[in-house]
């Protein structure tokens, strides 16, 4: 009789959902301009707070927030702010929710000047994906350069909600760093 061979995975991914969203998503690179807007404002929203519980109330945020169309966002004023701060299904605070709006607008006017948000957030890690060959979680890192030069460059384009460690957390999760451990199943598939 066979032993049963047991995936491994990074130690964050331990309930069904974190699980399903490591297996699928965390790490592969997304190209595509509303993914990364939801990305930006997701992980603007963890701020303080466990990831788990963004992606706990992903779909309510997905909702809330127009499917994270920055176009439509950007146009949020004092009625939509107030009834997202009513909303019980998300994040209720009004500082990550009005620097949503913030970098929706913002966000457009990368896009108007570099062509896509993908081409500009792309830069900060050379065009392609970083790989980093970790051995333990206490070993990865919560900031770099790349992500401090990007937190201050959408600070300069006043970005709120995007320290360097909300950016590592972009970058992480958009594939722009491949954070895996060198034990987890993932780490040889996004390589």
């Amino acid at each position: 009789m066979k032993a049963r061979q047991t995936i491994q995975r990074c130690g964050w991914a331990r309930d069904p959902l974190s699980i399903e969203y490591h297996d699928k998503e965390w790490g592969v690179p997304v190209h595509d301009d509303r993914s990364l807007f939801e990305f930006l404002i997701l992980e603007g929203a963890q701020a303080g707070l466990s990831w788990i519980t963004i992606l706990k109330k992903r779909a309510a945020y997905r909702a809330a927030f127009d499917h994270f169309d920055p176009h439509k966002v950007a146009r949020y004023g004092e009625v939509k702010i107030a009834a997202l701060l009513a909303n019980e299904r998300i994040v209720r605070n009004w500082l990550k929710i009005g620097a949503s709006v913030v970098n929706a607008r913002a966000y457009l006017a990368i896009q108007k000047e570099f062509g896509s948000f993908d081409l500009y957030a792309w830069q900060f890690v050379g065009g392609l994906p970083l790989q980093n060959c970790w051995r333990h979680a206490e070993d990865v890192p919560t900031r770099t350069s790349h992500s401090d030069a990007m937190s201050k460059d959408l600070t300069k384009r006043g970005f709120k909600f995007v320290g360097s460690t909300i950016c590592y957390a972009f970058l992480q999760a958009t594939g722009m760093v491949n954070d895996h451990l060198i034990s987890c199943f993932r780490h040889h598939d996004l390589k």
